[in-house]
């Protein structure tokens, strides 16, 4: 099957999902043709089955803001005209579906019949879609897409729940690959970010006021005058400064890192003891997962997929949103007995395998297949 992928080639949890989501695809024979401004973070390779194709944006003075679904509507023409794409996989409603319709439309002028999947990721329906500026468009898509999925049971609730949807959603959860996750080598060199009595608690995300860095900061300062230990902050955002000065301000910045974003996560996670989300609301908790593949057990919110993911008291422990005090006393759980600490470790690891990539990617294509052929019938 040739498919075309439509993505935004960020750090963030969609961008993620829709790259891996295609390597495995080519792996099992299928043709991908990835199609965004940028080759997404996780698109190392490419090769006979993995294709990448940049959509430029002409800049005229006309334009306040450059029209960048045109551009993506004009490209997946092109593309698929080219290189005979069967199926447009989109993830996000606006502006993906919205772009990879108008090109579906476009390209019935010419007797040319391609369907599209749409993966719904969460942003574009709690965030974004549900703004009176945007719900008409949101709906629109999430409509006229001939398949559409989201990454959790919560996420198609709200969607249901915030739009007057008139097809089925399948939940169809966020993966990990696990053998990505081996944290059997010998060289993650643990030494280099702690001492041997600390432990290591990481947060992972893109920094946006969302994810509640402020929170982070504070139960891990609860952490620290408990039990001596580190705190690695991966990522780059808009709350990534205040953080900086709160963890300034709370005479902890020696014992608080900032990394940065970085495309070595699996480095990062194989030598923490704990990984906190305290998010306002995520529509799956992927950073979440990431860290359970690793053997990391997670303190995060009771919002949202995280439910679906964290499984309070076996891989970590759910807590309400910003409740700083439930979180760190349930943190203390984990890393004060290293028996403990080792059961935790070992579950989240347990549970992480309900999401390998293996079981998740055949669903894809079963969807893949029955659209194929509902819409090729119509």
């Amino acid at each position: 099957m040739k498919i075309g992928i439509v993505c935004y080639p960020t750090f963030g949890g969609s961008g993620v999902v829709a790259t891996e989501l295609g390597l495995e695809l080519s792996k099992r024979g299928h043709e991908i043709h990835f199609i965004t401004y940028s080759q997404p973070v996780r698109l190392e390779l490419l090769g006979n089955n993995v294709h990448f194709h940049e959509v430029h944006v002409p800049e005229y003075p006309l334009f306040h803001y450059q029209p960048y679904e045109l551009a993506l509507s004009s490209k997946l023409v092109d593309m698929v005209k080219l290189h005979g794409i069967e199926l447009l996989h989109v993830h996000y409603a606006i502006p993906h579906a919205y772009a990879a319709y108008m090109a579906q439309q476009m390209l019935l002028d010419e007797d040319i019949l391609v369907p599209i999947v749409t993966t719904l990721h969460g942003t574009d329906i709690t965030l974004v879609g549900s703004h009176p500026f945007y719900k008409p468009a949101v709906t629109f898509s999430i409509n006229k897409s001939d398949a559409v999925t989201s990454v959790s049971q919560s996420l198609k609730d709200d969607t249901m729940r915030l739009f007057n949807i008139e097809r089925p959603i399948h939940v169809v959860p966020n993966f990990i690959d696990l053998e990505k996750h081996d944290t059997s080598f010998t060289d993650c060199q643990r030494e280099l970010m702690a001492e041997d009595n600390e432990r290591i608690i990481t947060h992972i995300s893109n920094f946006r006021k969302v994810k509640r860095i402020a929170d982070v900061i504070h139960v891990f300062n609860g952490i620290q005058k408990v039990l001596p230990a580190k705190l690695m902050m991966v990522g780059e955002g808009p709350e990534k400064e205040s953080a900086e000065l709160l963890a300034e301000d709370l005479g902890i910045s020696d014992r608080v890192v900032f990394l940065g974003n970085s495309t070595e996560i699996d480095r990062i996670l194989c030598f923490s003891d704990l990984f906190l989300l305290p998010s306002e609301t995520e529509s799956f908790g992927l950073a979440a997962l990431e860290a359970m593949a690793s053997s990391t057990p997670v303190i995060s919110s009771n919002t949202g997929g995280l439910p679906e993911v964290n499984k309070h008291g076996i891989s970590g422990y759910l807590s309400p949103v910003g409740d700083i005090e439930d979180m760190t006393v349930n943190a203390l759980k984990i890393l004060t007995d290293l028996d403990t600490l080792t059961v935790f470790k070992a579950n989240a690891k347990k549970q992480s395998m309900n999401f390998d990539i293996h079981n998740i990617v055949p669903q894809y294509e079963a969807i893949y297949e029955e659209t194929l052929k509902r819409f090729l019938v119509i």
